[in-house]
């Protein structure tokens, strides 16, 4: 049972809580970790099974079990106190979140790497609420999984996310003109253009002049109501449907949703639609509309 001062921690799949007595130490690193901690420990089941009221967790135990509650669910009750213990006691572990950061940084991955990626940022960030470039790496991250369209499914919780994580950076550093101009395109990503505007036009000072042109190109477009006919996140909505109903085998449907989003010339001028018209031909052929499908084919090949 929990302490009545403790609220139930976060249930997480693989996980088991066990409740020190009011006065648990944890301790290792031949003497040089001693932490005082009352809190649910997280654990692994195997270790979990492990413990008795005469044989509490062993300092790698805790260690493991808090590092893989986090790594599963950042934003997990009592996170912040488990980033606490892991960074007094646990330097082995911070060192390995923090290269594993780096490696994923530096590879092309695929969405369930990104997913790894930006859980390993928030435990950063956990770390070092303070620094404004490891919730910029968050917001940035989540945009990129957003973008893709074999994530689309989760586009809206990605950009929504994204604009989370990009208002706090911004928070913790308002000069930054990179946290501003993605954070506008998070804006501009869910029709909140007067909000990318506004953040765009303060960021237009502090810009090299390729990039000053590009965000004052996307400026006048928006004033001049060249922009989609609805937000973007809902077109990656839209597509995510289309995937979905192509898995059901309803081919039809499936082309009509592409069909309906590719008729907003300014989406399609906008970005780039490649795996759109790829999957658009799929849904033809499935059909046997050869005729339709060869000219997607010769889109995709102009």
């Amino acid at each position: 049972m929990l302490q009545s001062t403790h609220a139930e921690p976060t249930p997480i799949d693989g996980i088991a809580y066990y409740m020190p007595p009011s006065d648990f130490i944890i301790t290792g690193r031949d003497g040089s970790v001693a932490i005082s901690w009352d809190f649910p420990i997280p654990l692994s089941h195997e270790d979990f099974a492990k413990c008795s009221a005469t044989t509490p967790p062993s300092y790698d135990q805790i260690g493991s079990g808090m590092y893989r509650a986090l790594r599963t669910r950042p934003d997990c009750l009592y996170a912040v106190d488990y980033a606490r213990v892991l960074k007094e006691g646990y330097p082995h572990i911070i060192a390995e979140i923090g290269g594993e950061a780096i490696m994923l940084d530096v590879k092309e991955v695929d969405t369930p790497y990104l997913d790894r990626k930006i859980n390993l940022l928030r435990i950063m960030g956990l770390l070092e609420p303070d620094n404004a470039h490891l919730w910029r790496e968050i917001g940035k991250t989540y945009m990129e999984k957003g973008s893709r369209l074999e994530a689309s499914h989760s586009a809206v919780h990605s950009w929504y996310a994204a604009e989370r994580f990009l208002k706090q950076a911004l928070e913790l550093d308002a000069r930054d003109s990179q946290i501003k101009i993605l954070l506008a395109e998070t804006h501009y990503m869910l029709g909140h253009y007067a909000k990318a505007v506004a953040l765009w036009e303060q960021a237009l000072l502090d810009l090299e002049d390729t990039q000053k042109q590009k965000v004052a190109a996307r400026i006048a477009s928006i004033q001049t109501g060249n922009q989609p006919r609805v937000p973007v996140v809902d077109y990656l909505t839209a597509l995510a449907v289309a995937f979905e109903q192509h898995q059901n085998e309803a081919y039809y449907e499936a082309a009509a949703i592409i069909e309906d989003v590719l008729l907003d010339e300014e989406f399609c001028k906008q970005y780039p639609l490649t795996g759109v018209f790829q999957f658009l031909e799929q849904c033809y052929r499935a059909v046997n509309m050869t005729d339709k499908a060869d000219d997607v084919r010769r889109q995709i090949s102009c």
